[in-house]
Protein backbone atom coordinates (compact mmCIF):
# COMPACT_ATOMS: atom_id res chain seq x y z
CA UNK A 1 0.00 0.00 0.00
CA UNK A 2 1.05 3.61 -0.85
CA UNK A 3 -0.03 6.43 0.97
CA UNK A 4 0.68 10.04 0.51
CA UNK A 5 -0.22 13.25 2.04
CA UNK A 6 -1.94 16.66 0.36
CA UNK A 7 -1.12 19.90 1.29
CA UNK A 8 -4.30 21.52 3.02
CA UNK A 9 -4.84 24.47 5.07
CA UNK A 10 -4.39 21.87 8.13
CA UNK A 11 -0.93 21.83 8.97
CA UNK A 12 -1.41 17.75 8.80
CA UNK A 13 -2.46 17.88 5.54
CA UNK A 14 -4.69 15.45 3.95
CA UNK A 15 -4.11 11.99 4.20
CA UNK A 16 -4.33 9.94 0.16
CA UNK A 17 -4.17 6.35 -1.47
CA UNK A 18 -1.40 6.90 -4.32
CA UNK A 19 -1.68 4.16 -6.83
CA UNK A 20 1.35 1.47 -7.42
CA UNK A 21 2.79 3.52 -10.55
CA UNK A 22 2.56 6.62 -9.08
CA UNK A 23 0.57 8.58 -11.72
CA UNK A 24 -2.85 8.58 -9.41
CA UNK A 25 -4.43 9.35 -5.80
CA UNK A 26 -7.46 9.38 -4.30
CA UNK A 27 -9.09 10.67 -1.37
CA UNK A 28 -8.57 8.43 2.37
CA UNK A 29 -10.62 11.74 4.22
CA UNK A 30 -13.65 9.01 4.62
CA UNK A 31 -10.98 6.32 6.55
CA UNK A 32 -8.72 9.07 8.95
CA UNK A 33 -8.40 13.27 8.19
CA UNK A 34 -4.46 12.65 8.04
CA UNK A 35 -1.52 10.20 8.37
CA UNK A 36 -1.03 10.72 12.13
CA UNK A 37 -4.87 9.98 12.39
CA UNK A 38 -4.59 6.78 10.60
CA UNK A 39 -1.70 5.77 12.38
CA UNK A 40 -3.02 6.28 15.89
CA UNK A 41 -5.99 3.38 14.76
CA UNK A 42 -4.05 1.50 12.67
CA UNK A 43 -5.19 -1.98 13.04
CA UNK A 44 -8.91 -0.87 12.17
CA UNK A 45 -8.06 1.81 9.57
CA UNK A 46 -5.42 -0.25 7.66
CA UNK A 47 -7.64 -2.93 6.00
CA UNK A 48 -10.00 -0.23 4.58
CA UNK A 49 -7.11 1.50 3.50
CA UNK A 50 -5.91 -1.63 1.21
CA UNK A 51 -9.48 -2.12 -0.62
CA UNK A 52 -8.90 2.19 -1.65
CA UNK A 53 -5.65 0.99 -3.01
CA UNK A 54 -6.80 -1.90 -4.35
CA UNK A 55 -9.71 0.00 -6.23
CA UNK A 56 -7.44 2.85 -7.00
CA UNK A 57 -4.54 0.02 -8.87
CA UNK A 58 -7.63 -1.80 -10.49
CA UNK A 59 -8.36 1.88 -12.56
CA UNK A 60 -11.58 2.28 -10.75
CA UNK A 61 -11.03 5.75 -9.53
CA UNK A 62 -7.99 8.78 -8.91
CA UNK A 63 -7.09 11.72 -10.18
CA UNK A 64 -3.67 12.94 -11.77
CA UNK A 65 -0.42 13.68 -9.32
CA UNK A 66 0.82 16.43 -9.13
CA UNK A 67 4.24 16.34 -7.37
CA UNK A 68 3.76 19.81 -6.20
CA UNK A 69 0.77 19.49 -4.20
CA UNK A 70 2.03 16.49 -2.06
CA UNK A 71 3.96 17.78 1.31
CA UNK A 72 6.07 14.93 2.92
CA UNK A 73 3.80 12.10 4.62
CA UNK A 74 3.86 13.27 7.94
CA UNK A 75 3.97 17.62 7.77
CA UNK A 76 5.20 17.13 11.80
CA UNK A 77 5.70 14.25 13.94
CA UNK A 78 6.24 13.37 17.27
CA UNK A 79 9.32 12.60 17.13
CA UNK A 80 11.87 11.91 14.33
CA UNK A 81 14.83 9.88 15.46
CA UNK A 82 17.77 9.59 13.21
CA UNK A 83 20.71 7.08 13.84
CA UNK A 84 24.18 6.49 11.99
CA UNK A 85 23.66 2.68 11.03
CA UNK A 86 26.78 2.92 8.05
CA UNK A 87 30.06 2.90 9.50
CA UNK A 88 32.06 3.83 6.31
CA UNK A 89 29.50 6.88 6.30
CA UNK A 90 30.78 7.14 10.42
CA UNK A 91 34.41 6.85 9.56
CA UNK A 92 34.70 9.18 6.60
CA UNK A 93 32.93 12.29 8.10
CA UNK A 94 34.68 11.83 11.68
CA UNK A 95 37.93 11.71 9.65
CA UNK A 96 36.76 14.96 8.22
CA UNK A 97 36.36 16.86 10.98
CA UNK A 98 39.49 15.24 12.65
CA UNK A 99 37.31 13.32 15.57
CA UNK A 100 37.74 9.90 16.63
CA UNK A 101 35.11 7.66 16.55
CA UNK A 102 33.50 5.90 19.38
CA UNK A 103 35.12 2.56 20.51
CA UNK A 104 31.65 1.44 20.32
CA UNK A 105 30.77 2.17 17.04
CA UNK A 106 30.01 -1.66 15.70
CA UNK A 107 28.03 -2.31 19.03
CA UNK A 108 26.06 0.17 20.35
CA UNK A 109 24.17 2.52 18.14
CA UNK A 110 24.43 6.24 16.64
CA UNK A 111 21.35 8.02 17.36
CA UNK A 112 20.01 11.45 18.21
CA UNK A 113 16.71 13.09 18.33
CA UNK A 114 16.00 15.53 15.30
CA UNK A 115 13.35 18.50 15.15
CA UNK A 116 10.09 17.52 14.01
CA UNK A 117 7.86 20.28 14.29
CA UNK A 118 8.29 21.73 10.94
CA UNK A 119 9.29 19.33 7.92
CA UNK A 120 9.76 20.18 4.15
CA UNK A 121 7.60 19.32 2.06
CA UNK A 122 9.66 17.22 -0.53
CA UNK A 123 9.74 19.77 -3.32
CA UNK A 124 10.05 22.48 -1.13
CA UNK A 125 13.37 24.88 -0.90
CA UNK A 126 16.01 24.41 1.47
CA UNK A 127 17.13 27.84 3.13
CA UNK A 128 20.34 28.85 2.50
CA UNK A 129 22.05 31.54 4.60
CA UNK A 130 25.29 31.68 4.94
CA UNK A 131 28.31 29.75 2.89
CA UNK A 132 30.60 29.34 6.80
CA UNK A 133 27.84 27.08 7.73
CA UNK A 134 27.88 24.15 5.05
CA UNK A 135 24.88 23.54 3.66
CA UNK A 136 25.31 19.49 2.76
CA UNK A 137 22.17 16.94 1.84
CA UNK A 138 21.87 13.46 3.89
CA UNK A 139 19.73 11.03 1.50
CA UNK A 140 18.61 8.02 4.26
CA UNK A 141 15.25 5.60 4.46
CA UNK A 142 13.14 5.72 7.60
CA UNK A 143 10.38 4.15 9.09
CA UNK A 144 7.54 5.56 10.94
CA UNK A 145 6.26 3.19 14.29
CA UNK A 146 3.36 2.62 15.37
CA UNK A 147 2.92 2.58 19.23
CA UNK A 148 5.91 0.79 20.27
CA UNK A 149 6.25 -0.67 23.84
CA UNK A 150 10.10 -0.33 26.11
CA UNK A 151 11.64 -2.76 26.23
CA UNK A 152 11.11 -4.16 22.76
CA UNK A 153 13.59 -6.81 21.11
CA UNK A 154 14.94 -6.73 17.66
CA UNK A 155 13.18 -9.79 16.77
CA UNK A 156 9.61 -8.76 17.80
CA UNK A 157 10.75 -5.35 16.18
CA UNK A 158 8.97 -5.94 12.15
CA UNK A 159 5.18 -5.63 14.37
CA UNK A 160 5.95 -2.21 14.98
CA UNK A 161 7.18 -0.83 11.63
CA UNK A 162 4.01 0.85 9.88
CA UNK A 163 5.67 2.52 6.63
CA UNK A 164 8.51 3.32 4.90
CA UNK A 165 10.04 6.29 3.20
CA UNK A 166 13.21 8.19 2.15
CA UNK A 167 14.79 11.58 3.76
CA UNK A 168 16.98 14.26 2.37
CA UNK A 169 18.23 15.45 6.49
CA UNK A 170 19.35 18.34 5.76
CA UNK A 171 22.73 18.98 7.40
CA UNK A 172 25.35 22.25 8.18
CA UNK A 173 28.65 20.74 8.73
CA UNK A 174 30.03 24.35 9.40
CA UNK A 175 28.34 24.48 12.14
CA UNK A 176 28.75 20.71 13.63
CA UNK A 177 31.84 20.82 15.03
CA UNK A 178 31.01 23.64 17.71
CA UNK A 179 27.92 22.35 18.23
CA UNK A 180 29.30 18.84 19.17
CA UNK A 181 32.77 20.21 21.14
CA UNK A 182 29.62 21.22 23.67
CA UNK A 183 28.78 17.91 24.62
CA UNK A 184 25.05 18.54 23.91
CA UNK A 185 24.75 17.43 20.40
CA UNK A 186 23.01 18.85 17.14
CA UNK A 187 20.75 21.57 17.57
CA UNK A 188 21.65 24.59 14.60
CA UNK A 189 23.04 22.34 12.56
CA UNK A 190 20.52 20.39 11.93
CA UNK A 191 17.28 21.94 10.39
CA UNK A 192 14.37 20.88 8.92
CA UNK A 193 14.14 17.68 7.34
CA UNK A 194 12.18 16.46 3.92
CA UNK A 195 11.05 13.06 3.12
CA UNK A 196 9.64 11.51 0.06
CA UNK A 197 6.29 12.24 -1.26
CA UNK A 198 4.78 8.87 -1.08
CA UNK A 199 5.47 6.33 1.96
CA UNK A 200 4.58 2.87 1.68
CA UNK A 201 3.92 -0.73 3.75
CA UNK A 202 6.63 -3.00 3.87
CA UNK A 203 5.02 -5.67 2.17
CA UNK A 204 5.57 -2.93 -1.55
CA UNK A 205 9.03 -3.86 -1.19
CA UNK A 206 9.03 -7.36 -1.46
CA UNK A 207 11.88 -9.61 -1.02
CA UNK A 208 13.56 -6.02 -0.96
CA UNK A 209 12.94 -5.76 2.70
CA UNK A 210 15.00 -8.16 4.50
CA UNK A 211 15.80 -8.65 8.35
CA UNK A 212 14.86 -4.68 8.71
CA UNK A 213 16.83 -3.55 5.75
CA UNK A 214 16.01 -2.00 2.17
CA UNK A 215 18.46 -4.00 -0.09
CA UNK A 216 17.85 -1.37 -2.91
CA UNK A 217 20.06 1.01 -4.20
CA UNK A 218 19.57 4.89 -3.74
CA UNK A 219 20.02 7.26 -6.12
CA UNK A 220 20.77 10.84 -5.20
CA UNK A 221 21.20 13.18 -8.23
CA UNK A 222 23.26 16.56 -7.91
CA UNK A 223 22.53 19.18 -10.13
CA UNK A 224 21.24 16.77 -12.55
CA UNK A 225 24.13 14.68 -12.12
CA UNK A 226 24.56 10.96 -10.74
CA UNK A 227 26.12 11.75 -7.08
CA UNK A 228 25.79 8.35 -5.88
CA UNK A 229 23.68 4.91 -5.73
CA UNK A 230 25.17 3.44 -3.13
CA UNK A 231 22.83 -0.29 -1.99
CA UNK A 232 20.92 0.51 1.47
CA UNK A 233 20.77 -3.25 2.70
CA UNK A 234 24.12 -4.98 3.07
CA UNK A 235 26.30 -2.72 4.84
CA UNK A 236 23.63 -1.05 7.49
CA UNK A 237 25.46 -2.42 10.43
CA UNK A 238 22.55 -1.71 12.78
CA UNK A 239 18.85 -2.80 11.07
CA UNK A 240 15.81 -0.75 12.10
CA UNK A 241 15.46 -3.73 13.71
CA UNK A 242 17.96 -3.15 16.18
CA UNK A 243 17.63 0.34 16.31
CA UNK A 244 14.34 -0.16 17.57
CA UNK A 245 15.81 -2.35 19.89
CA UNK A 246 17.90 0.23 21.31
CA UNK A 247 15.99 3.31 21.16
CA UNK A 248 13.08 1.56 23.21
CA UNK A 249 15.94 0.64 25.89
CA UNK A 250 14.63 3.35 28.41
CA UNK A 251 11.08 4.60 26.83
CA UNK A 252 8.58 4.01 24.57
CA UNK A 253 7.24 5.54 21.86
CA UNK A 254 3.94 6.71 20.09
CA UNK A 255 2.83 5.84 16.72
CA UNK A 256 3.81 8.38 14.11
CA UNK A 257 7.55 8.13 15.28
CA UNK A 258 9.70 8.43 12.09
CA UNK A 259 13.09 6.26 12.52
CA UNK A 260 15.86 7.31 9.78
CA UNK A 261 18.90 5.30 8.97
CA UNK A 262 21.59 7.94 8.91
CA UNK A 263 23.33 8.31 5.28
CA UNK A 264 23.20 5.44 3.14
CA UNK A 265 27.36 4.75 2.48
CA UNK A 266 29.09 2.16 0.83
CA UNK A 267 33.01 1.45 0.90
CA UNK A 268 32.68 0.66 -2.56
CA UNK A 269 33.84 4.66 -3.63
CA UNK A 270 32.35 3.59 -7.19
CA UNK A 271 29.43 3.82 -5.90
CA UNK A 272 29.22 7.78 -4.95
CA UNK A 273 28.11 9.16 -2.38
CA UNK A 274 24.81 10.35 -0.65
CA UNK A 275 26.25 13.50 1.13
CA UNK A 276 28.90 16.35 0.04
CA UNK A 277 30.95 15.95 3.63
CA UNK A 278 31.67 11.94 2.64
CA UNK A 279 32.79 13.11 -1.12
CA UNK A 280 35.14 16.23 0.12
CA UNK A 281 36.89 13.40 2.77
CA UNK A 282 37.64 11.43 -0.06
CA UNK A 283 39.09 13.89 -2.03
CA UNK A 284 41.10 15.07 0.96
CA UNK A 285 42.27 10.91 1.23
CA UNK A 286 43.10 11.17 -2.41
CA UNK A 287 44.63 14.47 -3.01
CA UNK A 288 44.98 16.12 0.63
CA UNK A 289 42.45 19.07 -0.52
CA UNK A 290 38.56 19.05 -0.51
CA UNK A 291 37.97 20.55 -4.18
CA UNK A 292 33.73 19.52 -4.16
CA UNK A 293 32.35 22.96 -2.22
CA UNK A 294 28.73 22.88 -0.22
CA UNK A 295 25.22 23.78 -1.37
CA UNK A 296 25.05 27.10 -2.99
CA UNK A 297 21.80 29.05 -3.88
CA UNK A 298 20.40 27.67 -7.39
CA UNK A 299 21.76 23.97 -6.85
CA UNK A 300 19.19 21.19 -6.97
CA UNK A 301 19.32 17.50 -5.40
CA UNK A 302 17.12 14.57 -6.40
CA UNK A 303 16.90 11.44 -4.09
CA UNK A 304 14.94 8.19 -5.15
CA UNK A 305 14.75 4.63 -4.85
CA UNK A 306 13.17 2.32 -7.26
CA UNK A 307 11.86 -1.52 -7.04
CA UNK A 308 14.22 -3.98 -8.95
CA UNK A 309 11.51 -3.64 -11.94
CA UNK A 310 12.39 0.25 -12.38
CA UNK A 311 9.83 1.74 -10.58
CA UNK A 312 9.90 4.42 -8.72
CA UNK A 313 8.66 3.18 -4.80
CA UNK A 314 8.32 6.81 -3.07
CA UNK A 315 8.37 9.19 -5.50
CA UNK A 316 10.96 11.65 -5.80
CA UNK A 317 12.47 14.64 -3.77
CA UNK A 318 13.43 17.26 -5.55
CA UNK A 319 14.84 20.38 -4.20
CA UNK A 320 16.63 23.65 -4.92
CA UNK A 321 18.86 25.58 -2.64
CA UNK A 322 17.31 29.06 -2.05
CA UNK A 323 19.09 32.09 -0.02
CA UNK A 324 16.80 33.23 2.60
Amino acid sequence: MKLGTLKSDSRDGTLVVVSRDNSRWTSAAQVAANLQQALDHWDTVKPKLEQIYKELNEGALGQKVNPEDFHSPLPRAFEWVDASSYINHVLLVRRARNAEPPATLRTDPLVYQGGSGTFLAPNSPIPWKDHSWGLDFEAEVCVVLGDTPMFTKAADASNYVRLVMIANDVSLRGLIPAELEKGFGFFNSKPSTAFSPFCVTPDELGDAWKDGRVHLDLITKYNGNVFGHPNAGPEMHFSFFELIEHITKTRSYTAGTILGSGTVSNEDISRGSSCLAEKRMIEIIANKVATTPFMKPGDTIDIEMFSKDGASLFGKIHQMVEQV
